[in-house]
């Protein structure tokens, strides 16, 4: 099987590749190519995936390539792991927002929003040359902010395109633990959209153990979401939230707690990864080496300035194991090219439950949901989950119709329809401020110029 990686160059690529590692069954990669428009990081990243296949036998034939059709072609699988602007680019929308006022998280509020008006054309070029060179191939977006790429992806490849994230994982196999449960075979009920999304229910068997979570303080506490949105506020909303939703709760304090950091994340990683890919300049650096040491930084210092707003305290032990994304692209593939039916969280649009029906009733059939689906040859398909009401239910139809508008905006290329974008997104407090937001933004990212239309 033929496995091509969009943003080959990236620096998690060595979590997909130790996947691939660990899977000797037939029917495995064994052709994988890596695309990037930067061959020096191309290199460095092919020096760390030599290294962990040094002693693996049947390990993936890997080459790279800054020919985008070249890397298409023949390819049975994409995963599209783009960053359009590299991190100097996310650096620069968090300092646009917080210059606001405003929360530049990359894919939350005004950040979010930057990132995707300066993506979504780039990912729409990809899905049109897929749909051209490689017809048959599946396309797993990694990219961000996800589900809005993978709403404009499949526009042009239908349900051929599945959008993942770890968080889901996380949050589920967390709460799982301190229920008890075995989190390989609990079942969840998690309704959202990516990086918005709440775990409402925790099935073992038929019975849904979740609400003994909130009568025990002890067990409330005792992981990453209880400490940071604290067990007084889950007991109000009965319901565990992606951490994600920490900016919509307590964002004030989060904003507070960004401006006052002596870096933004963005700044931080920048430099971080800067300073990686500038050691693997040299021959002598031992690649998978530095790779490790730099990627244990980067999980310790994650959501810092949340937790530091929640007084919530470093990150223990159970919370730095890798969220998993690179294990759902793997059981993702599997499960479609093996016929291995598997129960995952995805981003999928909501119309594509058996039959034709819409999974959540709040919102159109067009429109990517994050999920539980059973995937098997013919893709995924979202399985039953409780309704949205009330607030989770509103949240999720304003952000939506913030998605919508970015999409406009790339498509006609329209700077009102940006300005809406900002404008209606609930961390965005002023029509104004969402004025000077574009402007600003069309500021640092040349990029955006195409935005000129009324």
């Amino acid at each position: 099987m033929r496995l091509t990686i969009l943003g080959g160059g990236g620096f998690r690529v060595p979590l997909v590749h130790g996947a691939l590692l660990r899977d000797h069954a037939a029917g495995r990669v064994t052709h994988l190519t890596l695309h990037d428009l930067d061959p020096a990081r191309l290199a460095a990243v092919a020096r760390v995936l030599a290294d962990q296949a040094a002693d693996v036998p049947d390990a993936p034939e890997v080459r790279t390539t800054t020919d985008l059709d070249d890397a298409l072609r023949g390819a049975d699988f994409v995963f599209s792991a783009i960053r359009v602007g590299g991190l100097a680019g996310r650096a620069a929308d968090e300092r646009v927002a917080l210059a606001e006022g405003v929360l530049g998280q990359e894919t939350v509020g005004a950040g979010g929003i930057a990132y995707g008006l300066r993506t979504v054309p780039v990912a729409v070029d990809i899905a049109r040359r897929v749909a051209r060179l490689a017809p048959e191939a599946w396309v797993i977006n990694f990219t961000n902010p996800a589900g809005l790429v993978t709403e404009a992806m499949a526009a042009h490849l239908g349900g051929r395109v599945i959008g993942i994230c770890d968080s889901p994982v996380g949050l589920g196999r967390r709460v799982a633990r301190v229920l008890g449960a075995d989190p390989r075979s609990a079942r969840l009920d998690y309704v959202g959209l990516n990086h918005l999304g709440w775990l409402r229910g925790l099935y073992v068997g038929e019975q849904d153990v979740l609400p003994r979570l909130f009568d025990d303080e002890r067990l409330l506490t005792s992981f990453e979401e209880g400490r940071l949105f604290g067990a007084e506020w889950l007991r109000s909303i009965r319901s565990v939230p992606n951490e994600y939703l920490h900016y919509y709760y307590f964002n004030r304090e989060t904003v507070a707690a960004y401006q006052q950091a002596e870096q933004t994340r963005g700044a931080f990683l920048h430099d971080q990864q800067a300073r990686f890919y500038d050691e693997m300049a040299h021959p002598a650096t031992p690649a998978l080496r530095a790779w490790d040491r730099t990627r244990a930084e980067r999980e310790a210092t994650y959501m810092a300035e949340n937790r530091e707003a929640a007084g919530a305290g470093e990150r223990e032990a159970d919370d730095l194991e890798s969220g998993g994304y690179e294990n759902v692209a793997l059981a993702l593939m599997r499960a479609i090219a093996r016929d291995e039916s598997a129960t995952l969280i995805l981003n999928v649009p909501n119309g594509s439950a058996p039959g034709g029906g819409r999974t959540l009733s709040a919102l159109d059939s067009a429109a990517v949901i994050e999920v539980p689906c059973r995937v098997d040859a013919t893709g995924p398909h979202p399985l039953p989950v409780s309704q949205l009401t009330g607030h989770e239910a509103a949240l999720v139809s304003a952000v939506k119709a913030v998605e919508r508008s970015v999409l406009e905006a790339a498509e006609s290329g329209s700077a009102r329809a940006a300005v809406r974008a900002f404008a209606l997104h609930p961390l965005v407090d002023s029509v104004n401020v969402a004025g000077r937001l574009l402007d600003g933004y069309r500021a640092v990212h040349p990029g955006l110029g195409y935005l000129t239309k009324s």
